[in-house]
């Protein structure tokens, strides 16, 4: 008797890459499973105009139809980007059944024909006008480049290159046009996942931009009593990105973050010691808090406690109150 297993996905490159890439590691962990890959083209994907807290969020957006899949018994599990699944919130009845081997987690910058590294970097970014949707990455481009303009900039990792390359002005969430830009920040493992590495002008170190937490990390999510998918999924996950996802996503939960909040975090492990940094900044880049803290690194969600505490001592609730919703 052949096991199946029904996986839910967003239709993007990316997304069906990496969700591909599940598949294949599953038929060799798993010869006997037959994987099937249901392509969703969720509210996030179909309106890459509006500012994504119109549809609830990241959650809202990309993660919320797959996962009601999920809990109606549609779809045995769930593709997600780590970082596009929210921290603050409770999932009842689903779990984190894998996560692979953490790609990069680091930003990129992407530039457009004809411009070079060296004009945007001694220009101090005056002049020019760099694209992302991500209001962390502003903040962190705003600390680099005090001179840039930060532009709303959305889409998929391809179809922002394209409209990059093309000088296509965006569309604002309000009405009117903004752009065409001159650079994009872009997270280096979607890059590569589409093929594009090779337009990478530039890597911010975590220092210098420290990620989303969760950057570069792909989570499968399942129903928590579903013990069959469970099973197999475990077969491929990596205990390294596991331990990181939970210190990551433990200090979203502490600070109870939102998808417009200027929140970062990094865990890295090194022996049985994990190292997790997180921050939180205002919009525009002026002030910084960063907690650094080290632990044991099976007791992941302790760390990521302890550190989403630190950065509410030093006063991480007021900016991101000032950039939550109304």
């Amino acid at each position: 008797m052949t096991d199946q297993m029904r996986i839910g996905t967003r239709k993007s490159t990316m997304a069906m890459a990496q969700t591909e890439e599940i598949a294949r590691r599953l038929n060799v962990a798993a010869p006997e499973l037959a994987v099937e890959i249901v392509k969703f083209d969720p509210v996030g994907d179909r309106d890459q105009t509006s500012n994504l807290l119109r549809h609830g969020g990241k959650g809202g957006a990309f993660v919320g139809e797959i996962r009601d899949a999920v809990r109606a018994g549609k779809l045995h599990a769930a593709m997600h980007s780590l970082k596009d699944m929210p921290g603050n919130e409770d999932t009842p009845g689903l779990v984190i059944g894998a996560t692979l081997v953490r790609d990069p987690p680091t930003d990129s910058l992407v530039l457009r024909p004809g411009l070079s590294l060296d004009e945007l970097t001694r220009s101090r970014g005056k002049g020019f006008k760099i694209g992302t949707n991500a209001v962390r990455r502003a903040a962190y481009l705003r600390r680099l480049f005090p001179e840039i303009e930060v532009i709303h900039f959305r889409g998929a990792a391809d179809t922002r290159v394209r409209k990059l390359d093309n000088r296509e002005m965006q569309r604002l969430p309000g009405g009117g046009e903004v752009g065409p830009a001159d650079a994009l920040i872009m997270a280096r493992s979607g890059l590569e996942r589409v093929g594009l590495a090779n337009r990478i002008a530039r890597d911010f170190s975590p220092q210098e931009m420290l990620p989303a937490a969760g950057q570069g990390i792909v989570a499968v999510e399942c129903a928590a009593n579903d013990w069959v998918t469970r099973r197999y999924l475990a077969m491929i996950d990596d205990p390294a990105a596991h331990l990181a996802c939970d210190a990551e996503r433990e200090v979203l939960w502490v600070l109870n973050g939102h998808c417009n909040s200027p929140i970062a975090g990094y865990a890295m492990i090194n022996g049985g010691e994990m190292c997790l940094t997180a921050s939180v900044l205002d919009e525009a880049g002026e002030r910084f808090i960063e907690v650094t803290r080290m632990g044991p690194a099976d007791r992941p969600r302790e760390l990521g406690r302890a550190v989403g505490l630190d950065l509410l001592d030093k006063g991480a609730a007021e900016l991101i109150e000032k950039t939550r919703p109304l």
